[in-house]
């Protein structure tokens, strides 16, 4: 038996795979060893690639001479898999001739999550299993497939419900030989393998890797030939600039959670759990954390809006039955875990309460103090702001260090990321406690000082900000949001207020007007538009026109009021190009990211390239604002800023730490939380 025990996965790293290779080489030429048996050990197998070497250059033993060492094995090799197969895992298990699992076995090609595909084998030997249609949307989707379907697609021979291990020592003797490699290509249907290329295409979202894949996959009914080409395109893709930055990614996930000062805390308890206010967001909350096992109160004002709330929830899980996401019995299952209520006693069972009411301090302070006076000692209590001051709401009760704010993004249960906000005050528990609970709804945390909108949301004001100062001296919405959708953002950011209301931003700017400098410069368009109805595609006109079906179109009326808003100042329009826009917009991003991290509302350069990619759609290929801003250089970057900083007037003001990386050499990659601590007197948000 090969044992592999290299934790936490057993990432394949150099060490891995060259113990691998010399296991079988071994076992192989021992005249007493009948047949060979790989194990992860006990709820593993091999769960892919050491991300760490991806970017180191290729170093022997390389995983296609593992693979093809165990596919040439002349004895029967059997795979045993507890755990996850995944990548190179996946790629090991199919050179075996027999494959069987665990009922916790995950088996798949993942590897165009990072902008990758499969390099050693598993484009030309997963169609030999499944066809050329399945392998390409198993591949193209980076699907991971559990136990049942895996046996099902016939990627696992086998789900062994007893001792797995002992299962496959047992009949490894007299498992016959199997290559993959040997056999053909199943013959398929032209048309359903260019439906999954279609689809694949479409769902690609930038990534080179795709038709790389596709092109890969297609090739793979002579194996030698395909084999050679998989490991060309991987090679090259491996230095591609979208793969560093999914990479990054990768890195930064794995980061966001680790917060100074919290390794040894351990979070509170959690099971009970409420949620007040069942309005759009708070059903949705209350879906996200339902869908995580708890069980939750939904506390409205009356019985009737109660009621609504919960029909909202059923609605919520009624379209995921319809989508096939959950069964008929799941969506039961998960709404029975929802109880609505009126009655604000029930509050205090409650381990942890979200309050998901309307964005106003008052209203947001008032339930605090009536949730002060009933909430448990020691329940969380978190608000789900946008904006809002933490400490301001904190302060309201007699107990600040139990508050935090947990800021979902809509729509709740869809999301990913979620800011959890930590005020002045709060205990390093609640804190760990908030992270517990986003990996337990499966979101990203990324954990934000307190300020006005954190960071996403304020970043993201300065970037509106910006996109409508552009308008007003030269480019047209659509314009602008064209130049973003190529860069690779779903929606502009035009298009993207339409969608979310146009009130929403304009009563943030009438908050803050009292407090405005005069010397920054103010784009009343958007406000017009407001005042004029047009509160975007819910009243059927916005920045856009839209049709009943929900198609949008450029306006002559807000083409006039924007002539009449350049007229007022004197604006004699130009134009802009795609590359002027998006280098702007994306040095506003990271000039204004850069005096967050200065300030301590960031603890890393790479949470906001988190919070922009999960929350606000920034193109993954492009790793987020903070690490494109180093990708395009950060001299080039404090000159567009000045340029921003010109054209914007206060608070657009190059941020010291930019100008000082640039000054340096640096970049926002180079920059960590310590130098923040030494900035700030040794202080972490």
């Amino acid at each position: 038996m090969i044992a592999i025990d290299f934790a936490p996965v057993n990432a394949l790293s150099k060490a891995v795979r060259q113990g691998l290779l010399d296991a079988v080489r071994a076992l192989e030429a021992d005249p007493d060893v009948a047949a060979l048996v790989i194990s992860g050990g006990p709820g593993r197998f091999i769960a892919g690639a050491d991300i760490r070497e991806m970017s180191q250059p290729p170093d022997a033993p390389f995983l296609p001479d593992v693979v093809a060492a165990i596919d040439a094995c002349a004895k029967p090799v059997v795979a045993a898999i507890a755990g996850a197969a995944l990548g190179g895992g996946c790629e090991i298990a199919l050179a075996c001739d027999l494959r069987l699992g665990g009922p916790k076995a995950l088996m798949g090609l993942t590897e165009t999550r990072l902008g990758l595909i499969p390099g050693a084998g598993g484009t030309q030997r997963l169609p030999r299993l499944v066809g050329v249609a399945q392998a390409i949307a198993l591949i193209c989707e980076g699907r991971v497939l559990k136990a049942g379907d895996a046996l099902a697609l016939g990627l696992l021979d086998e789900v062994v419900e007893g001792d797995l291990l002992a299962e496959a020592i047992a009949r490894a003797p007299g498992v016959p030989k199997r290559r993959l490699s040997a056999l053909p290509v199943p013959a398929g249907d032209a048309a359903a393998d260019e439906a999954a290329a279609a689809r694949a295409r479409k769902a690609a979202k930038g990534v080179p890797a795709i038709d790389e894949a596709i092109r890969v996959i297609r090739a793979a009914g002579e194996f030698a030939t395909g084999l050679a080409l998989e490991r060309a395109a991987f090679l090259a893709l491996r230095e591609s600039a979208e793969a560093k930055a999914l990479r990054h990614l990768f890195f930064a996930e794995r980061e966001a959670g680790k917060v100074p000062g919290l390794e040894s805390v351990a979070p509170r308890p959690l099971e009970a759990v409420a949620v007040i206010g069942a309005g759009t967001m708070g059903a949705g909350i209350a879906v996200a954390l339902a869908d995580a096992g708890l069980s939750v109160t939904l506390v409205e004002r009356d019985g009737e809006a109660a009621a609504a709330g919960l029909q909202r929830v059923a609605d919520l899980y009624a379209r995921q039955v319809k989508s096939g996401r959950l069964t008929d019995a799941q969506g039961v299952e998960r709404r029975a875990r929802v109880t609505p209520t009126a009655d604000w006693s029930r509050l205090a069972a409650a381990d942890l309460v979200v309050e998901a009411a309307f964005e106003d301090l008052a209203v947001k302070a008032d339930i605090f103090r009536r949730l002060d006076a009933v909430a448990k000692p020691g329940a969380v209590l978190a608000t789900n702001t946008s904006y809002l001051d933490l400490d301001a709401i904190a302060a309201v009760t007699s107990r600040p260090q139990d508050v935090v704010g947990l800021h979902f993004f809509a729509p709740a249960n869809v999301m990913k990321l979620l800011e959890v906000v930590r005020p002045a005050l709060a205990a390093p528990d609640v804190i760990a406690t908030a992270l517990a609970l986003a990996k337990r709804m499966g979101k990203q945390p990324v954990v934000a000082g307190n300020c006005d909108g954190f960071i996403g949301n304020r970043i993201y004001a300065l970037y509106r900000r910006h996109a409508e100062v552009l308008v007003e001296d030269g480019a047209s919405p659509q314009a602008v949001d064209a130049a973003l959708e190529a860069y690779g953002f779903a929606m502009g950011i035009f298009a993207v207020s339409d969608m979310s209301g146009l009130d929403i931003a304009y009563a943030m700017r009438k908050r803050r007007a009292a407090t405005r400098d005069p010397a920054e410069r103010y784009v009343s368009i958007a406000d017009r538009l407001v005042e004029q109805g047009r509160l975007g595609r819910k009243t059927g006109a916005g920045w856009y026109a839209y049709d009943a079906a929900g198609g949008k179109s450029a306006d002559p009326v807000v083409e006039a009021l924007i002539a009449e808003g350049r007229a007022e100042k004197a604006i004699v329009p130009r134009s802009f190009t795609p590359e002027q826009i998006q280098r702007r917009l994306l040095a506003v991003m990271a000039n204004e990211g850069a005096k967050a991290l200065a300030e301590g509302i960031a603890l890393r350069a790479s949470d906001i390239d988190l919070a922009f990619v999960h929350g606000y759609g920034f193109p993954r290929t492009r790793g987020g604002p903070m690490w494109a801003a180093d990708q395009m250089g950060l001299r080039a970057v404090v000159t567009e800023v000045e340029a921003a900083h010109a054209a914007g007037g206060a608070g657009s003001e190059p941020a010291p730490l930019l100008l000082a990386l640039a000054r340096d050499g640096r970049g926002f990659a180079d920059w960590q939380p310590t130098e923040q601590a030494e900035q700030q007197g040794g202080q972490q948000p």
